[in-house]
């Protein structure tokens, strides 16, 4: 089976028109709007082209996802900093945040998959390629797949909390205020204690910082694996 990035683009025409258009205008849609705002025709639309033009260059709108997914991946390629694997699976999962934050459909789209074109791949090799140099291999791909599922989950939860908080028109303080009588008042009930001391001494704290503090116990945890010896 052949992929998007197999097939060659049709000859030139006297309309400009070529996939890294095609996508950059599909990503544009996608930002303003999420992933239901992407359509053939839209993007046709936003280029000043008609629709059927489009399948010369994409065929389904899952390859056109594909791409603007490879776009995206582009932000999160390492700008040559040095580092041991913990470093390079740290700033993987804080590059993916920041790309998932400035392009908020693509929350949707991780954890699928495995993403084919080249800057998704090379995204791969960066973060794979520092574990598999400090053990074996099966524990380097487990230990990248755990990162990534927790980066994968905090990322989404982020985002769901964004959208909710556009939604509803509430910032999360707002949130708290308007629901915080009944939380209170079930709580008074006795039945939460855990969640109780939770509510009333623990520490609130932004969704950078939760993110980070969580990704440092999963590498201490993967450390921890790595520095095993074999079964």
């Amino acid at each position: 089976m052949t992929t998007v990035w197999d097939r060659p683009e049709p000859p030139a025409r006297p309309a400009p028109l070529d996939r890294e258009r095609i996508v950059a205008a599909a990503v544009a849609l996608a930002d303003e709007g999420g992933l239901d705002a992407v359509s053939f025709r839209k993007v046709a639309a936003r280029l000043g082209a008609g629709p059927m033009r489009l399948y010369g260059y994409i065929a389904t709108k899952e390859e056109l996802l594909d791409l603007m997914v490879d776009e995206v991946n582009a932000e999160m390629l390492p700008d040559g900093e040095k580092g041991d694997w913990r470093a390079a699976l740290r700033g993987h999962a804080h590059r993916t945040r920041r790309a998932a934050l400035r392009h908020e459909w693509l929350a949707d789209l991780l954890g699928g998959r495995p993403a084919l074109g080249p800057n998704a791949l090379a995204v791969r090799e960066a973060a794979l390629a520092p574990v598999a140099a400090v053990t074996d291999l099966d524990t380097a791909m487990r230990a990248v797949e755990t990162v990534g599922a927790y980066a994968i989950g905090a990322i989404r939860r982020e985002v769901a909390d964004l959208r909710a908080e556009r939604a509803t028109g509430l910032s999360e303080r707002d949130w708290q205020r308007a629901h915080g009588p009944r939380l209170r008042r079930m709580l008074e009930t006795g039945r939460f204690p855990a969640l109780s001391r939770a509510v009333y001494d623990g520490t609130d704290v932004d969704a950078a910082t939760s993110f980070a503090t969580g990704l440092d116990w999963v590498l201490d945890a993967v450390a921890a694996r790595i520095g095993r010896p074999p079964a």
